[in-house]
């Protein structure tokens, strides 16, 4: 390699040496320096290793390639090809096997004197060693030697080769290959295919060869410039790199008519391109003049259907050092490691970090992947602190159906875990909508109902100058108190609000009593003030505080209250102004800013966001004047859209207003589940048509479908059909005859019934299974069924081997148009198929389609076959 760039090589079985070839050999041994410091003499190659200088060869002048010894023993043979067409033995540092002793210095001549330019050792036999020469008219360009031969001629004499100084020995020239390949042609690059000791592939002059040496006078070849630096994929044998100049050209021996990948081209000459040993499908090129090497990564080349389909690669650039490289070099062992060498014999010792992949699951679990090494990140299971996230949520509320339960669907809340008090006020509201729609639908039919799902704002809009005050007496208390007249819509405000039940009734008394069986003793006694009742309020906190949960302090509001006075200027009223905003509980300060209040002035109750939306609207409903309760609905359905707080859905209903409010929700929270099954309950067709509604329930579809919960979105598309008659889908899917191209099915359904109902066709759900071969529109016969080749429209009981007593219970058991079984089935590839029930056995057992002479894999080319619904995994 003189007067020529270095060019370095990694010990094949010795991970801590390499050498460097340029003019002369040197060997060097790699330590790491993490630990420890920098030796004297040693060479810095990175951050934690450094080289030191083993030995230095300069008995071999001329060198033109270098190739080492694949063998363990003895380990430090290299062989190195000379500008004459020589190949000469030679080794670093003392050997003292006698075994191989006499191969040191060892030449093998060629006839003819030229330019030796490539080496090759052969993995399977370590003995062969095949070089490749220029292009002599007389003779061969492929030579392969037995390093171990001892024939020489005995017209050639013996020569003196100097080993070492003041030493010398004789050694033999042999000159007879053991095979001799490519007549007057040049190799310029060669290397063995490891899946047979016997082949060799070589970039001859102007073509691609392949010799299989137990025949030599033939061999394959192809036609390409792209003859420089052969080398095989380590881990794919048939895979093959060339270049020429600046192009890349990967090949496939299977099919060796054209390259399957042609890299994109360097506008400089590639110097080097090599396989990764430690990793597959990587492939990293060297161009003249450069600090950078480009590495292709064909990993995730797919395997294509088509012969005609080109394979993707992933491609990235690395950048060693500073200076321009000379040649580089894999690790043999240590993953994407390689060692740099520049023209001035700087050396750095470099590891390619792989990209690193990351994948997030729909079910939340995120994975990535870095070289050979797969990590999973999963939350502490016993660290509560943290919320789960929204996919998590809808994921478990899908499981437990939450939003299916159309019949009391307050529990839609129960299914989805009870957490979530706006959840709760959601469908707690929805199901008051839905009781109150069909109670005024019974009454009066189209009167009134369409105005309940339209919510509260539409509901006081409609009564805006019809109602009056009127004073009432406090029950305990000498006293009165404004109260609007309670009008039919006031009165439908307070029922859906969950005041008062359905009916002429207007007492809280029922709404009271499940209150305080639930606990809640501070929202019992509020609405009882509320209702001017303070007895009832005092009697509520006193149960409370002498309940096993509640709390004593219960006992100093109560007493609290039985102070009332109803002097403004009294030391009660201002001691409870004061201290009020002290009490943690918003419904115990609402009681006393009520009595506190002057009339028509009520902000400290009206205003108090840690109130339920419902009580609050149900307290204006009852003091507020028309004007009054308009202008606090309007400013109130503001805030609960702009905050995207469900509990509005009360206020604006299932209309445009109810589809803004639920998108600042959805944009809130994620949740997409709620915003689909609320939308669905009772919107108007204009409302259902929005494309911000539609998105939703598509996303959740998308959802369901990406968490294989396939059962759980066909029950939401049936619901979805139930309530929403328009979004039931046409049929998408048709059997058509081969002949007229009309729907089998379509024709069956468009006869007649006398006679032409579908029952004929042996698709119905009748006992009586009468059948039909052929086409009902053009009367052509149906395709056989490829197993028990019977023609399609067969039911699969009337085949041989099915039970049709079997297939009579089936049928009287479930109303279907037609049993699964006899549906048409087939391969959208190789057009083969027949009924489903026979083609799903077929399949458990084989991979490739029944037909005799097809040998398409129908089962490998459907993705979603071996997929199994999710629903039944635990999460």
């Amino acid at each position: 390699m003189s007067g020529t760039k270095p060019d370095i090589l990694w010990a094949p079985h010795q991970v801590d040496r390499f050498v460097v070839c340029d003019s002369e050999l040197s060997l060097y041994h790699v330590e790491s320096t993490v630990n420890s410091e920098l030796k004297a003499g040693s060479l810095r190659l990175s951050e934690d290793s450094a080289a030191t200088l083993l030995s230095i060869n300069s008995d071999t002048p001329y060198m033109k390639c270098v190739a080492w010894y694949l063998n363990y023993d003895p380990e430090c043979l290299l062989a190195v090809g000379q500008a004459n067409g020589r190949v000469v033995l030679t080794s670093l540092g003392q050997d003292h096997n006698s075994k191989f002793k006499d191969l040191i210095g060892k030449e093998f001549v060629p006839k003819h004197a030229r330019q030796c330019n490539t080496l090759a050792w052969n993995p399977l036999d370590s003995n062969w060693l095949a070089a490749g020469l220029d292009k002599h008219r007389a003779d061969f360009s492929v030579l392969i030697w037995d390093i171990c031969s001892k024939y020489t001629p005995d017209i050639v004499p013996m020569e003196k080769v100097r080993l070492s100084a003041g030493e010398t020995e004789t050694t033999l020239l042999v000159t007879k290959p053991l095979y001799e390949l490519g007549q007057n042609d040049a190799c310029l690059s060669l290397c063995w295919l490891p899946r047979d000791q016997k082949l060799l592939l070589a970039g001859m002059h102007r073509n691609l060869a392949i010799f299989d040496l137990r025949n030599t006078s033939q061999k394959m070849f192809v036609n390409t410039k792209a003859v420089q630096g052969v080398t095989v994929d380590p881990y794919f044998h048939d895979r093959v790199a060339s270049f020429y100049e600046g192009q890349v050209a990967i090949w496939d021996l299977r099919k060796f008519e054209k390259p399957v990948l042609t890299l994109t081209e360097q506008p400089k000459p590639l110097t080097k391109v090599a396989w990764c040993p430690t990793r597959t499908g990587l492939l990293a090129t060297l161009t003249r003049d450069s600090n950078i090497i480009r590495l292709y990564d064909m990993q995730h080349t797919p395997t294509p259907i088509g012969d005609e389909t080109e394979p993707t690669i992933i491609e990235r650039s690395v950048q060693p050092c500073d200076n321009y490289i000379a040649s580089f070099a894999w690790h043999p062992t240590s993953q994407n490691r390689m060692i740099v060498v520049t023209p001035n014999r700087t050396m750095s010792d470099f590891t390619v970090f792989e990209r690193i992949s990351l994948a997030w699951s729909p079910i939340t679990s995120l994975m990535w992947a870095c070289g050979r090494h797969l990590y999973e990140c999963a939350e502490e299971e016993n660290d509560n602190s943290l919320e789960k996230d929204i996919a998590t949520k809808m994921r478990l509320r899908a499981l437990s159906r939450y939003g299916l339960d159309t019949e009391q669907v307050w529990r839609n809340h129960v299914l989805a875990g009870n957490e979530d008090p706006q959840l709760k006020s959601l469908w707690y509201t929805l199901h008051f909508m839905k009781q109150y729609t069909e109670d005024m639908d019974q009454k009066s039919p189209g009167n009134k109902g369409s105005l309940v799902y339209a919510g509260i704002k539409s509901i006081v809009k409609s009564s805006l100058g019809m109602v009056e005050s009127s004073k009432h007496n406090w029950s305990g208390l000498d006293k009165q108190t404004d109260i609007q007249n309670l009008n039919e819509e006031r009165i439908l405000a307070l029922q859906l609000c969950g005041w008062i039940k359905k009916g002429s009734d207007v007492d809280v008394g029922p709404f009271l009593n499940s209150l305080v069986q639930e606990g809640e003793w501070e929202r019992a006694a509020a609405v009882a003030l509320f209702n001017l009742d303070i007895r009832r309020a005092i009697q509520i906190l006193n149960e409370g505080a002498s309940s096993e949960k509640g709390d004593l302090n219960l006992n100093v509001v109560a007493m609290a209250l039985s102070g009332y006075t109803d002097e403004k200027n009294s030391l009660w009223r201002e001691m409870c102004s004061t201290l009020r905003l002290q009490l943690n509980n918003p419904y115990l300060c609402v009681m006393f800013a009520f009595l506190t209040s002057e009339t028509g002035s009520y902000d400290g109750v009206l205003y108090e966001n840690k109130v339920a939306v419902r009580d609050r609207v149900a307290f204006a409903c009852k003091f507020l004047s028309d004007t009054q309760l308009n202008r606090y609905i309007e400013k109130l359905t503001n805030e609960m859209k702009e905050a995207g707080n469900l509990e509005g859905i009360l206020l604006t209903g299932l209309t445009k207003d109810g589809v803004d409010l639920m998108e600042s929700y959805v944009d809130r929270t994620g949740d997409v589940q709620t915003a689909s099954y609320c939308m669905l309950q009772g919107s108007p067709l204009d409302v259902l048509k929005d494309e911000r509604v539609q998105y939703w329930i598509e996303n959740y579809r998308n959802l369901l479908d990406a968490w294989r919960f396939w059962h759980k979105r066909a029950e939401f598309d049936i619901h979805r059909s139930k309530l929403d008659p328009s979004s039931k889908p046409l049929a998408q899917v048709f059997v058509s005859c081969n002949f007229c191209g009309k729907s089998i099915s379509y024709s069956c359904s468009s006869v007649p019934h006398q006679g032409r109902g579908f029952s004929q066709y042996g698709v119905s759900g009748s006992p009586t299974k009468s059948k039909v071969t052929s086409c009902p529109g053009c009367r052509k016969p149906l395709p056989r069924c490829a197993l028990c080749l019977i023609n399609m429209g067969t039911p699969v009981s009337s085949c041989p081997g099915g039970s049709k007593s079997d297939e009579k219970v089936d049928l009287s058991k479930d109303k279907k148009l037609a049993q699964f079984n006899n549906w048409f089935t087939w391969c959208h590839n190789c057009r083969h198929g027949g009924h489903a029930g026979h083609m799903l056995s077929w399949f458990r057992d084989h991979a490739e389609c029944p037909v005799s002479a097809c040998t398409c894999k129908c089962m490998q080319l459907d993705t979603t076959g071996n997929l199994v619904p999710a629903e039944t995994v635990q999460p």
